[in-house]
Order: C-alpha cells, then sequence, then structure tokens
C-alpha cells in the first residue's frame, strides 16, 4: 500500500510544508526505530501519512491550483484521479468505523456529522478530478486530429476517417508573440467575454505527446456558432491560417474547435 501511494511524489515539483513536517517525522521515527525506541508499526504509519500528504498536494496542485489543463500530463492525470479516488475511499473507512461505535451505543449520531461532510468533500474533489482528466482526453483527442488532417488533400470540407475539417492556408505567417493578442482583443470586444483559449503555444501535454505547437492557439468554439464563424470570417480577413474541425476522428469524440496557426507536426528528435 505505501509503495502504491508513495509513487506520485515525481510528479510533484517541491514538496508543501504538510510533505516536509511528514518527511522529517518519518525519518525521526526511523531513527528511533534503529535503536528499538519505537515499533515498525508506527514507522508503516508514518510512511503512510507522508504518501497520503504527498498526494494531498497533487490534489491541490492539480484539481484547484493554477495549472492549466494544456500543461497537465496523461501520468499526472492519471495519479490525479488515483489519490482522488483513494481519499474518498478513506473517508468512507472512517465514515464506517464512526458509524459502528453509533450503532453499538458508544458515540451520538451527532458524531458522524463531520465524518459524512469529510466525505461529500472528497467525493466533490474527485468529481472535479475526473471532469479534469476528461478535458484533457479530449485535448489529446484534438491534438490526434490536428495531426491527422496535417496535410489534406484539398482545402474544404473532408468526409471519411478523417475529421471534418476546413482549412485556411492564408497568406501570412501566424507569430503568437505579435498576432494572438490582436484576435483576442477582437473578439472580447465584440463579444464582451474571454476568448476560450484551450491551448497556447507549446505546452507539456504538447511536449509530452511529442507534437510541435509553437506559434499554434487551440480555440475551444464551434466553427458552425456564432463565435465560430465570427472568428473564421475574422482569420480569413486577415489572412491568418487556420483549421476549423467540427467533427471526430476514427470514432473518436472530439470536441468541435479552431487551430490557429500552421499545423501541429511531429517535433524531431536527435540521434
Amino acid at each position: 500500500m505505501v509503495i502504491g501511494l508513495a509513487c506520485c511524489s515525481f510528479l510533484l515539483a517541491a514538496d508543501s510544508p504538510a510533505v516536509e513536517k511528514a518527511q522529517a517525522r518519518l525519518s525521526d521515527l526511523k531513527g528511533l526505530s534503529a535503536v528499538g525506541a519505537v515499533s515498525a508499526r508506527q514507522v508503516e504509519q508514518a510512511e503512510i501519512a507522508l504518501a497520503q500528504a504527498r498526494e494531498d498536494q497533487l490534489i491541490d496542485e492539480t484539481v484547484y491550483g493554477e495549472l492549466a489543463i494544456d500543461e497537465l500530463t496523461e501520468a499526472q492525470a492519471t495519479a490525479m484521479k488515483t489519490a482522488a479516488q483513494r481519499r474518498l475511499d478513506r473517508e468512507r473507512a472512517k465514515l464506517a468505523d464512526a458509524a459502528k461505535l453509533v450503532s453499538a451505543g458508544v458515540s451520538p449520531r451527532s458524531s458522524l456529522i463531520p465524518f459524512e461532510d469529510d466525505v461529500d468533500r472528497a467525493r466533490r474533489i474527485l468529481s472535479a478530478a475526473e471532469e479534469r482528466a476528461r478535458a484533457l482526453t479530449e485535448l489529446i483527442s484534438q491534438i490526434r486530429a490536428e495531426e491527422a488532417a496535417a496535410v489534406p488533400p484539398a482545402e474544404g470540407p473532408m468526409q471519411g476517417p478523417m475529421p471534418v475539417v476546413t482549412r485556411f492556408v492564408g497568406g501570412m505567417k501566424f507569430a503568437l508573440a505579435s498576432d494572438f493578442k490582436k484576435i483576442v482583443l477582437a473578439y472580447e470586444k465584440h463579444f464582451d467575454r474571454k476568448l476560450p483559449i484551450s491551448a497556447k503555444g507549446q505546452t507539456a501535454l504538447h511536449r509530452t505527446l511529442g507534437f510541435d505547437h509553437r506559434d499554434r492557439v487551440d480555440i475551444g468554439v464551434n466553427p458552425d456558432d456564432l463565435e465560430g464563424r465570427w472568428l473564421i470570417a475574422y482569420l480569413e480577413k486577415t489572412q491568418i491560417p487556420f483549421f476549423a474541425f467540427r467533427a471526430s476522428i476514427r470514432g473518436q469524440a472530439t470536441a468541435p474547435h479552431i487551430h490557429i496557426g500552421p499545423p501541429s507536426l511531429r517535433l524531431r528528435t536527435l540521434d
């Protein structure tokens, strides 16, 4: 169990104060155990506490932290869901133990309230983790779709195993640093809300998957909706290249979106 709980530690950028405290306690107990001052069971409990502190940190960083979806990796998403599920399992076990005391007449029914609150909180955390993982899976599907559509046979809609996609080559080279701000400002001025950006530039996810996403942006709008039609018209008017995706690729669900810039190609690897 301890090994399984500790496996997420390599995904954390730096230890939180809670992790550092748990690590220090484990180190102290190991030293005491070496001279027979504490039991092996106490050391094991400290190891579990450290692993749980790392999982709590992972949840804080990946579920509720400032880490954007496109900065998550598949390994982090898997660990995030696993950590959230384990937290829920732990809280349910605590509630079950407390309920036994109530059934035995040792504790009042009201004593279960904090345990029930902890279970509800853990359930919400798991739901949020699963939602983020679904969003990451959707983004990965979009990246795969962009790879498949990188060199379409011709401009315009395409049917069949490839996604239904419109490609506009444009007449200018899109530069993220200088050109994208103009798009953002024009969109926000027209719709009075923020542009829904799915992935901007080279992200951790694109690096992990081996794709070049520099000077490229994915926008989470449907090309056939009002916002999508406006964005396409703007890009065509300014001669900025784009791909407009409307459907799925090879049977996988992928949300409609607009990819601004050249196609996302595979990164070249050095020999």
